[in-house]
């Protein structure tokens, strides 16, 4: 074992963000920590590495392991080249290999017990060298820099030019090099393009250590992950296997848990009729029965409401109306900054309901295209059309689109004054920003916040042709589903850049591959694309592949009608059981109303003083009585049957 985490506790004022939290990492192990945006996983990380104390709870890390951090932005030295900040986790070899430079010059000028002791500290040096991978340790810096992207003319760039996200992939790199018992990464893919992800998934899968990972990348945890630690309402629950596995479990056990909590709910006020009922029958038996059944009731284990998070965040996108059959049509588009040529004499054409995507590496103007089609930059030649009745709703990664300066009241109001101030307030609140929220300004909200507020512009637009660039950037993997039903159901036209790998497995109808300054066209979704890419490389001039469909789904054969048969007649034996009992249960309490009311009409009677008197009637009337407490103790007896 690498890492034990027992019984942890955090809370912030009143706010409890993590309760006895317990799981472990062994050896060589792959684990994913998962939860919603603000359900602690950032917050569990940093007391893990030591950054925070929790309240509660101990982390214990294996005698002689080491543990290394990478948080999402990770922390660089300005200074350096990116050659040089990777070489610094090398110092150790770089130092031994400057001690064996300076043992073999001394060797050649020494003899006798001197060189005794030169020889054994070259052979020491030599060993730890060796041990070290020291003979390869340049080779696999230079491996790292360019499998997270780096091209060997930017290996002498400064640090200090870089951006944020590039700085980060440096970060990265300086982690893998240190080669820690124990990665933890926190969003590592955020940075990277489908290539440097592909080669890091291939990196983790081969390291000779154990991995946490926080990332709302499902299709890199599929990969990766062989046990998933999930953090809801400030628990941890513990899953074997990747993410899909994980979810499959998850869904399982979510609708175990609402249906305990249901017929839970259903019992206990079950339980609250049959104890009024009992209580309004006014008898000591019945009284004490109810006593008993409030003590099982105050002494039961009241379940939670499970969490329900695909319900909360509401995103339906509707087309105002229907645009022609050619939505767009692009005719030899180019677009060069200075020197660096993005992209030439790019054709291609969408029709309506196409949903595509176009995918590429870092750099290579995905984001530039979707500007062009936008008229946010000017391309340098070729053309673009949209087809008749085409309205476009975009969706910018940077929310350009947003002003910072406003409310989320003001954004939408200012937007779509035809709205009343109700309306708007129910769409911030189908996108979780309720009470005072609204009164926030943009540029004081978090990305994914951020994001949330350009969904429902985009949903308030009614647009039949949508774009968008990176639309599950910053989205947690609750919000990333909702984005994907809601983009299956839409009957419109989409265009959008994305990473991520299982977005576009779910959602593309086919995807663009912007390579070699031109695109390569796939019928299909990102599994196809995987499946034919080799194929379509090798066929470079040609632009788009000969398969013309994408790989059928294997439908599975239907279930014998049998069984089927069977359990609508069960049903329809249990309805009918139900229906029966309760015409039971109704007659029984009529009558019950119908025996107690005459109990009481002969109490009347027997209180009026003109039949005091009357000795034969006094007791028939108590004879009647008699006869009637004696059905009324068989009719509560039945009563009570029924009603349980």
């Amino acid at each position: 074992m690498v890492l034990s985490c027992s019984n942890l506790s955090k809370a912030f004022a009143e706010n409890q963000v993590l309760k006895d939290i317990s799981f472990h990492i062994e050896d060589y192990e792959k684990a994913a920590l998962v939860g919603i945006n603000g359900a602690g996983k950032t917050t569990l990380l940093r007391i893990i590495v030591g950054e925070m104390s929790p309240d509660e709870g101990t982390v214990t890390l294996s005698k002689d392991k080491t543990m290394g951090y990478l948080a999402q932005n990770g922390a660089v030295d300005g200074s350096n080249t990116i050659y040089e900040e990777l070489l610094s986790v090398k110092q150790n070899l770089i130092d031994m290999e400057h001690g064996m430079r300076i043992c073999e010059e001394q060797m050649k000028h020494a003899d006798g017990d001197e060189l005794e002791q030169l020889m054994k500290r070259y052979n020491d040096l030599t060993h730890a060298f060796e041990s070290g991978d020291g003979y390869a340790y340049r080779s696999e810096l230079i491996g790292v820099l360019k499998g997270l992207g780096f091209a060997e003319d930017e290996f002498t760039k400064p640090v200090s030019t870089l951006s944020g996200g590039q700085k980060t992939r440096v970060a990265l790199g300086k982690l893998l090099l240190q080669k820690p018992n124990l990665i933890i990464l926190d969003e590592p893919t955020n940075h990277l393009d489908l290539n440097s992800i592909s080669w890091l998934e291939t990196y983790l899968l081969n390291y000779k250590g154990a991995v946490l990972i926080v990332s709302h990348d499902r299709f890199f945890l599929d990969r990766i992950a062989t046990k998933v630690i999930e953090i809801d309402q400030t628990k941890a629950t513990t899953f074997e296997g990747n993410y899909s596995d994980y979810a499959v479990k998850k869904e399982q056990l979510r609708i175990a848990a609402l249906n305990a909590y249901q017929n839970q709910q259903r019992e206990i006020k079950h339980q609250e009729e049959v104890i009024e009922k009992l209580r309004s029958f006014n008898r000591e038996k019945s009284i004490r029965r109810a006593q008993s059944r409030e003590k099982m009731l105050d002494k039961m284990e009241v379940l939670d409401k499970p969490t329900q998070v695909n319900t909360d965040m509401k995103l339906k996108l509707v087309p105002f109306r229907q645009s022609g059959n050619d939505v767009l049509t692009v005719e030899g588009l180019s677009k060069s900054f200075g020197s660096l040529t993005l992209f030439e004499n790019v054709s291609f054409s969408i029709k309506r309901g196409e949903h595509v995507a176009i995918i590429g590496d870092n750099g290579t103007g995905k984001t530039t295209l979707l500007k062009i089609l936008n008229e946010l930059v000017p391309a340098d030649s070729g053309t673009f059309r949209l087809g008749t009745n085409v309205e476009i709703g975009y969706y910018d990664q940077e929310h350009h689109v947003l002003h910072s300066e406003k409310t989320l009241f003001a954004e939408i109001s200012d937007d779509y004054p035809y709205l009343t101030n109700t309306q708007i307030r129910n769409t911030l609140a189908a996108f979780l920003f309720t009470g005072d929220d609204v009164f926030k300004q943009i540029k004081d909200l978090s990305g994914g916040e951020r994001g949330r507020v350009s969904l429902a512009k985009l949903m308030l637009g009614n647009a039949n042709f949508l774009i968008l660039d990176e639309p599950t950037n910053h989205l947690d993997i609750a919000s990333k589903e909702i984005l994907e039903d809601a983009l299956n159901s839409y009957e419109g036209t989409v265009l959008y850049v994305s990473h991520d790998r299982y977005f576009i497995n779910r959602t593309a109808h086919r995807i663009l591959d912007l390579t070699a300054h031109r695109f390569v066209n796939y019928i299909g979704n990102y599994d196809y694309y995987l499946e034919k890419r080799e194929v379509q490389m090798a066929a470079l001039p040609v632009e788009s592949p000969s398969a013309s469909a994408s790989r059928a789904d294997t439908i599975p054969a239907p279930a014998s009608s049998e069984p089927g048969k069977q359990d609508w007649k069960s049903q329809k034996e249990e309805q009918a059981r139900l229906r029966k009992r309760e015409n039971d249960l109704k007659k029984c309490e009529e009558k019950i109303a119908l025996l107690e009311e005459r109990c009481s009409a002969i109490d009347a009677e027997m209180s009026d003083p003109s039949v005091a008197t009357q000795s034969v009637r006094l007791q028939e009337l108590t004879s009647e009585q008699s006869d009637i407490r004696a059905q009324l103790e068989a009719l509560y007896e039945e009563w009570e049957t029924l009603a349980e």
